[in-house]
Formats: structure tokens, C-alpha cells, sequence
């Protein structure tokens, strides 16, 4: 079982710099450091060699055409005057790292953020790739670690996991491993948890109203129909309640 999390309730989107998830933990900072220095490295390889292929890029050249440049107000002027990069693979990079600081990402989450800011297609898919292989990015490992936390968290079931999960762009297949590690009787024992939360704050209510509170919250957070009638009803039957009639489907 992977170490749990605490996610926030409403989960930071792809763009928003803050969050709350994984700790930066030294190890990842040292990957995030591996990985910016070999991409970085091959952008500043791609430069040169363009710098140094053809006439007319001679340094008078190049004087020239940033004479000619200066104060033209034109998009790729004022990103060298904020000190952004002009390559596209180290501006992926360098958003990428940054979104990753503090949170996790899902690949379809960091390929979203990329072509929002209109990253060429071929240098994300570069970034991405070369993050995958050094394990910045893991849809496997991110799957496995929102189960376990927003489960124990907020108390969610297996479809309602899989329909977060989704929204995050991980593959179906690694989503059913990921919800796999979700013990059944864990999950019937975490919802009568909840019902014995809410429990109280429903009494006073008639037998039918009761069910229905009870039983709706444990739909939204994703319980199936029979274990959450199950639940309730031997929740009300410890409480004295009549439960005879509650058999049928709410």
C-alpha cells in the first residue's frame, strides 16, 4: 500500500501553482534537478548548433538583429525582457517543474497545462517523456496514492474514486489496479464510520427521513445502493429504530 496522502478537498487544476499533496521531498527535488539538467542540456545543445548553422549569424548579424528588435513590443521581445526562455522544450520544462512543485500531476494534467500555453506539441512531448522516464511523472504511483488518501480522507468509495481518477486523464486499466487496493470490507467499514458520524445530527427526524439523509450521503460519496441501505439500516435497528420495511431500494 503506498504511503497516504492528504489531498485537498477540492484538488488544485493543472495552472494552479499551489496545492497540497506530496511533501517536496529531497529525493524528488533531486529528480526534478536530474531531469532539468539533461533537458537543459540538450535545449542548450539544439541552440548552439542553430546558432552556429548558415550565413548572416555572424556577430555583427547577430547585433543587428537585436538592434532591430529592441523595443518592437512584439510577444518574443518582451518574454526575453521577463527572462523566460525562447525554447519551447525548456519553457515546457520549466512549467512543468513548476506544477509539480508540491503536488503531483497526471501526464493528460501536464499535457493540458502545455497546450493551454500553446507548447509546440513536439517539445511536450518531449519534456513528458524524458519526466516519465526519470519518474516525475508516475499515473500509476499518482493513482494508487489518491486512493489511499482521498479513501481514509473523505471517505470515498470505489466509484466515486474512479470518476475522480478519470477527470485526472489515468488510463482505465491503471485505474482498476488502483481501486483494486481497496479492501471491500475496508470500504463497508468506512461507511459505517460516516453513518455514525452523521448519525446523530439526524435524530429527531421520522425512520424515512433518516434513511434517506443517511443513505443520499453515502451515494454522493460513491457506496452502492445495497451496502448503504445495509449500513443504515443496522445503523437505526442500534438505535431502536423499526426498521421492518427497509428492505426495499431507496
Amino acid at each position: 500500500m503506498t504511503r497516504r496522502t492528504e489531498w485537498p478537498d477540492s484538488p488544485a487544476e493543472p495552472g494552479d501553482d499551489a496545492g497540497s499533496g506530496y511533501g517536496v521531498t529531497d529525493a524528488s527535488a533531486a529528480a526534478r534537478g536530474a531531469a532539468a539538467d539533461d533537458v537543459g542540456a540538450r535545449s542548450g545543445r539544439r541552440s548552439r548548433e542553430g546558432a552556429g548553422a548558415g550565413s548572416g549569424f555572424g556577430e555583427g548579424a547577430g547585433r543587428r538583429a537585436r538592434s532591430g528588435t529592441r523595443g518592437s513590443g512584439s510577444p518574443s521581445s518582451s518574454r526575453a525582457e521577463k527572462g523566460e526562455p525562447r525554447d519551447p522544450v525548456e519553457q515546457a520544462r520549466n512549467i512543468c517543474l513548476r506544477l509539480l512543485t508540491g503536488t503531483p500531476r497526471t501526464r493528460k494534467q501536464l499535457a493540458d497545462a502545455l497546450r493551454k500555453r500553446e507548447i509546440p506539441d513536439e517539445a511536450a512531448e518531449e519534456v513528458l517523456a524524458r519526466f516519465e522516464d526519470v519518474g516525475l511523472i508516475d499515473d500509476a504511483a499518482f493513482a494508487g496514492a489518491w486512493v489511499e488518501s482521498r479513501h481514509h480522507g473523505r471517505g470515498l468509495a470505489r466509484r466515486a474514486l474512479v470518476r475522480e481518477l478519470r477527470t485526472k486523464g489515468v488510463d482505465s486499466a491503471v485505474i482498476d489496479e488502483a481501486v483494486g487496493q481497496l479492501d471491500p470490507y475496508q470500504e463497508e467499514e468506512t461507511a459505517r464510520e460516516l453513518v455514525a458520524r452523521k448519525l446523530r445530527s439526524t435524530r429527531g427526524l421520522d425512520r424515512d427521513k433518516r434513511l434517506r439523509r443517511l443513505a443520499g450521503m453515502l451515494a454522493r460519496k460513491g457506496y452502492g445502493e445495497g451496502m448503504a441501505l445495509r449500513v443504515v439500516r443496522q445503523a437505526l435497528e442500534e438505535e431502536g429504530e423499526d426498521t421492518e420495511g427497509l428492505d426495499e431500494p431507496f
